[in-house]
């Protein structure tokens, strides 16, 4: 069954070209409404019933969804393509944005897995001033509300509130599940009369909580605390702000849901080997501390995470990667995007990456009240700004976008996407990325509007694969020529340069690589390396004893990246025994040359040879020794009969 996209031109507001929409698109537009959502609601409800609809209107998607409801119609997709597309400057045609963007609402997006949390309503009030205490009266009549005071107060205690006095020593965990441990704890003791008696002071007192509100005036609690799920804080000098954390905290009670922004693949992690550092860009840039080392792999806490992304976009590995949605969804957007707006007659797209909240409401307001967006820029919403990393621009420039914008939130993680954005524009030799870090609409518009755009990829290519796969597509589709792309420092590319002097192929790089991008040969001293397997860790040329190791960040676009090359070889050791090769001959001879003469187990002949034997030589020759430290004493002799008649005639 053919997809119907109901359209409707806003009162007259914007142009709409459906036979050009329905050509590009392959969905059957039909009629263009004037008011769907108003005088020709019944419309849309006869095209409702029909199923298998997408309306292009986000501002009244409640209204519809209850019509749908209502008339027993399916719920329906949306679409906005008035904002997005339709009110823009006049004399462009924003026809072939509107049919890339309802081509892209065509697309299946996985739904995202979640977890529960319950909150029983139990919540911590810290703070001494008159308003925390409001606060906690205030909320008593709907949540199960505790007082943190740093002294005991001489007023008494209010009803349905229990103060207890102590500092916060430690504070962990989200909503539903905080633990608390208060050192200098007092507690009321109950009856008696007149002012309030006190139990003694003591450390170490444990408790929990679902909810905390912040009234101290203090130090946030948290990294990140705007992302911390159930921690509100607030200035206590500001009513509003008290009103507002009050509120918010009686909301919390009851089961909400909470996604599951990542995925780990523990196996692929390169955190560390044999207590060796190694990588560690996701632990440093997580902005709520909920990944930890967890030995050879990090650790992710799912209930502290608020999914910013950050963490996926720079993990070499892909060991971390955003599940909500997954990164193959975001691709087969951009491909989805770029290829409709080409079929419908557009030439040079260019992309307009932005969050789902400060994003839209700029672009809405850029629209409503100003120019709106220029016709040839497309709209691309994402739930984790900072997760559209280097592999993400390049996909989008291979797709055949022009340029590609990413406007930044005020609380957007600027240190990724800077350095994803240089990294991105190294690998594609263009200057076609920029952050835009506006915060006016009209200044939207105008550096959207003023920007000089280069010509897109002349062959766009399909992004499909990895993140790392994609970023080789793509560098070669941008670069057709280069072989070698020099990358700035911190790079998750690159190769290995091997000081020949200093190593002495011992190996120990070989045995800890977690990616396996170095290698050895089992009938030669040999050092191997895959460039297209690094990761530029870091873990060899920490574990290096002689430091001979240093990485080269660059991106290798030869099919020599996908070969063994040897770093280092030498000559191997013939056992002088049996002849068999072992070891390297440079180094056994060295170690001949230091102990010989130089170490009481090796100032005989006889024990200098052992070195120069393999394994098996060296046991025989150890066990044959005079002064062998593992021989026994002789064994007995075998006792027959004579040996027992004869005793017996001895006595």
């Amino acid at each position: 069954m053919t997809k119907k996209l109901i359209l409707c031109d806003c009162l007259g507001s914007q142009q709409l070209d459906a036979s050009a929409i329905e050509a590009a698109t392959g969905l059957s537009c039909g009629t263009v409404l004037t008011d769907a959502c108003g005088t020709q609601i019944e419309k849309t409800a006869a095209q409702l019933k029909e199923g298998d609809v997408i309306i292009a209107c986000r501002q009244q998607a409640g209204l519809f969804a209850d019509l749908a409801a209502e008339i027993g119609a399916d719920p329906a997709g949306f679409v906005d393509i008035r904002d997005r597309a339709g009110w823009t400057a006049p004399g462009q045609d924003p026809s072939a944005k509107m049919a890339a963007l309802a081509a892209e609402a065509t697309l299946e997006i996985p739904s995202e897995k979640t977890f529960d949390i319950v909150s029983q309503g139990s919540c911590l009030v810290i703070g001494d001033s008159d308003a925390a205490l409001n606060a906690a009266t205030e909320l008593a009549g709907t949540l199960a509300v505790t007082l943190l005071v740093s002294r005991p107060p001489e007023v008494a205690q209010p009803s349905g509130v229990e103060i207890v006095s102590g500092r916060l020593a430690r504070a962990h965990g989200t909503l539903g599940q905080f633990s608390l441990r208060i050192d200098g704890f007092q507690q009321i003791i109950a009856g008696g009369r007149g002012a309030a008696n006190w139990t003694a002071a003591r450390d170490g007192a444990m408790s929990d909580c679902d909810i905390i509100l912040d009234l101290s005036g203090g130090s946030a609690l948290f990294p990140a605390p705007e992302k911390r799920d159930g921690y509100l804080r607030a200035d206590p000098g500001s009513t509003p702000a008290v009103a507002k954390g009050v509120f918010a905290a009686a909301q919390l009670i009851g089961t909400f849901e909470k996604p599951l922004y990542v995925r780990l693949e523990e196996s692929l992690c390169a955190h560390s080997r044999a207590e060796q550092p190694a990588c560690s860009k996701c632990l440093d840039i997580c902005p709520t501390g909920a990944i930890t080392s967890a030995g050879d792999h990090v650790a992710i806490d799912p209930m502290i995470c608020a999914g910013c992304g950050a963490c996926a976009a720079l993990c070499p590995s892909g060991a971390i990667t955003y599940d909500a949605p997954p990164v193959s969804t975001v691709f087969a957007r951009l491909h989805k995007l770029a290829s409709v707006y080409r079929q419908a007659g557009g030439t040079a797209p260019r992309l307009l990456v932005h969050d789902e909240t400060f994003g839209d409401e700029m672009i809405s307001l850029s629209a409503r009240h100003g120019r709106g967006l220029p016709a040839d820029v497309i709209p691309l919403s994402v739930s984790a700004l900072a997760g559209f990393g280097h592999a993400e621009m390049l996909a989008a420039l291979a797709c055949g976008f022009a340029q590609v914008d990413i406007l930044l939130a005020p609380k957007t993680e600027r240190d990724v996407l800077a350095s994803e954005a240089t990294l991105a524009q190294a690998i594609s030799g263009t200057q076609s990325l920029r952050l835009l870090d506006l915060q006016d609409p009209d200044a939207l518009s105008d550096a959207l509007y003023e920007a000089e755009t280069a010509a897109p990829l002349a062959e766009p290519v399909l992004p499909i694969g990895s993140r790392r796969q994609v970023t080789r597509l793509a560098a070669k589709a941008l670069q057709p020529q280069a072989e070698f792309v020099a990358l700035p420092d911190a790079a998750p590319y690159g190769a290995i340069a091997v000081d020949q002097d200093a190593c002495t192929l011992c190996l120990s790089c070989v045995s800890l690589c977690p990616s396996g991008a170095l290698g050895d040969n089992p009938d030669n001293p040999q050092l191997r390396f895959q460039e297209d397997a690094c990761l530029q860790c870091g873990l060899c040329s920490n574990i290096c004893p002689e430091q001979a190791i240093t990485l080269v960040p660059q991106l290798n676009l030869t099919d020599d990246a996908f070969t063994q090359k040897v770093m280092h070889e030498e000559e191997p050791f013939p056992c002088i025994e049996c002849g068999v090769l072992f070891g390297v001959k440079s180094t056994v001879e060295r170690i001949t040359e230091k102990l010989a003469g130089n170490h009481a187990m090796f100032s005989s002949p006889e024990t200098i040879r052992m070195i120069q034997m393999c394994d098996n030589c060296r046991i025989q020759a150890q066990y044959h020794a005079t002064d062998n430290p593992f021989a026994s004493k002789d064994r007995p002799r075998v006792r027959t009969t004579d040996d027992y008649l004869s005793k017996r005639k001895d006595h």
